[in-house]
């Protein structure tokens, strides 16, 4: 290792030694350290000290996680029919989202219109299937449902988030329908939208 540069390699590491004692002034080059032993290891193992203590500590979260890496048991009150009424809405909408079409089961998810926690049921009429992520976007207000079942995008995502560009290219796409009965499509929230609270264009 040249020791003539190493200033320049490390500029902002704090604790190096100095060099300068072991350098003729007018050595531009051939002088190099044993990076092993010597005064040359020596200096190897100052630098990665110094080098060390220059990278950020690692979260508490991560640091202090138990052995095993659980905690203690909780009660959890399952929503009584929540199984159910996923394979009602899944099958009516002939497994795909009403918005994108993706098969994906595993990513697809029965949305409530009107919210389980506010005496919304269990029904078709209440029930949209949507890939999870526009589930959450829907049930944070990002995105809606117009009432002649068209999907609308808030502009919110782009103010908040700076991005938003796949949902934007969704948006005002017309959802389908189940396979049932018009009778059983989705029905409209007093407020002119389907969803809990309305995305504002």
């Amino acid at each position: 290792m040249a020791g003539a540069g190493i200033y320049d390699a490390f500029p902002n590491v704090p604790g190096l030694p100095d060099v300068d004692r072991d350098w003729s002034p007018n050595l531009t080059r051939g002088k190099r350290y044993d990076s092993v032993a010597g005064e040359g290891g020596q200096l190897w193992e100052r630098i990665q000290l110094a080098l060390a203590a220059l990278r950020p500590s690692p979260p508490p979260a991560i640091r202090d996680v138990p052995a095993g890496g659980y905690g203690d048991p909780i009660l959890v009150r399952p929503r009584l029919g929540q199984g159910a009424f996923r394979v009602m809405v899944t099958d009516a909408y002939d497994r795909r989202c009403v918005v994108t079409n993706e098969r994906t089961l595993p990513v697809l998810e029965a949305a409530h219109i009107k919210p389980y926690s506010q005496s919304g049921l269990h029904e078709l009429a209440n029930g949209l299937l949507l890939r999870s992520d526009l589930h959450t976007l829907f049930d944070r207000g990002y995105v809606t449902v117009t009432q002649d079942m068209r999907l609308r995008v808030s502009r919110r995502i782009q103010e908040e988030f700076a991005n938003g560009r796949d949902y934007y290219a969704l948006d005002r796409r017309e959802l389908r329908q189940p396979l049932v009965s018009t009778r059983l499509r989705p029905a409209s929230c007093s407020s002119g939208t389907l969803t809990r609270s309305s995305a504002d264009s």
